[in-house]
């Protein structure tokens, strides 16, 4: 009588999630939501140019959100499957710019006030003053990078996002790694401002979408988060109580779990865990976790 080995079981692949930082953070920024996703995904998180491990823009032309997303666009065409896309504030608008380029690759998209600067320019009632009022910052922080003082365009560019006095709050190790990066600010404000895309290209968009926004949202990106809600065809928009620009370190047990809901109902096999509510960190210990890049995740 002949015997037949039986095969091992085939390894089920994991779902591939890919996350995308704001200006100044690190992969490190989403040690929580991976850690909410667990061993059912691998999660993937690129860190941008002016990151120590990426290295500074080579500077062979103008730099464009292009530029940024080639990296991710890379991880994307070497996928067997659609994936996950997240990303917040600078990261939400290469993850935009990515959903653009390989729209039949993705499986969800979630964003954390995503910062689509050039959407602000299309857009009516508030958006002109909002749109002043980012230029604004934008021209501060780049006078700081052109003069030399990095210390006051880091400074400039922290208060505005966190809030007065936010910087002075900050270790001097913290300080000294945002100075270290603060010339690749303007780049990133040039290229999120002077992005070519139209407001109607999203509609085109037709998968699951999640968008948050903190309920201190400063004016620009609550406008952005707001414009974009009416502009995806399958979006859901929902606020964050007390958080602010910074919700997914500030609230990330909060914000994870609703973006792991998410990628769980657009087809994956995850029970995602009921949203966890708690007061924020100090400024210090954030911005301590945010300079954190080593990637804590399989």
């Amino acid at each position: 009588m002949n015997e037949t080995m039986a095969s091992p079981p085939r390894r089920r692949r994991r779902a591939e999630v890919i996350a995308l930082h704001c200006s100044g953070a690190g992969a490190g920024q989403w040690n929580c939501l991976a850690e909410a996703l667990g061993g059912e995904y691998e999660v993937h998180a690129p860190e941008h140019f002016g990151n120590e491990g990426t290295g500074p823009w080579t500077g062979e032309h103008p730099f464009t959100l292009a530029d940024e997303a080639a990296r991710t666009i890379a991880l994307i065409d070497a996928c067997e499957s659609k994936l996950h896309l997240v990303g917040h504030s600078y990261g939400g608008g290469v993850a935009l710019h990515v959903a653009l380029a390989r729209p039949e690759r993705i499986a969800s998209l979630a964003l954390y006030e995503p910062s689509a600067f050039h959407l602000l320019r299309q857009m009516g009632g508030r958006a002109g003053e909002a749109f002043a009022e980012i230029t604004g910052i934008a021209r501060r922080t780049c006078e700081g990078v052109v003069t030399g003082d990095y210390r006051g365009a880091a400074s400039a560019f922290v208060d505005y996002w966190n809030g007065p006095g936010a910087w002075n709050a900050l270790r001097p190790g913290v300080q000294q790694e945002l100075i270290r990066w603060s010339p690749k600010a303007p780049l990133d404000f040039r290229a999120l401002i002077e992005e070519p895309t139209v407001a109607g290209a999203y509609r085109k968009l037709g998968f699951p979408t999640l968008i948050l926004r903190g309920q201190h949202a400063p004016l620009p990106t609550r406008i952005v988060a707001e414009g974009l809600s009416s502009l995806l065809p399958a979006k859901r928009l929902i606020t964050i109580k007390g958080a602010g620009h910074m919700g997914p370190l500030t609230h990330a047990p909060e914000v994870s779990a609703l973006i792991v809901q998410h990628i769980a109902a657009a087809g994956t096999e995850l029970d995602a865990p009921p949203p966890q509510h708690r007061h924020p960190r100090g400024l210090a210990e954030i911005f301590e976790a945010v300079s954190r890049t080593a990637q804590v995740w399989p």
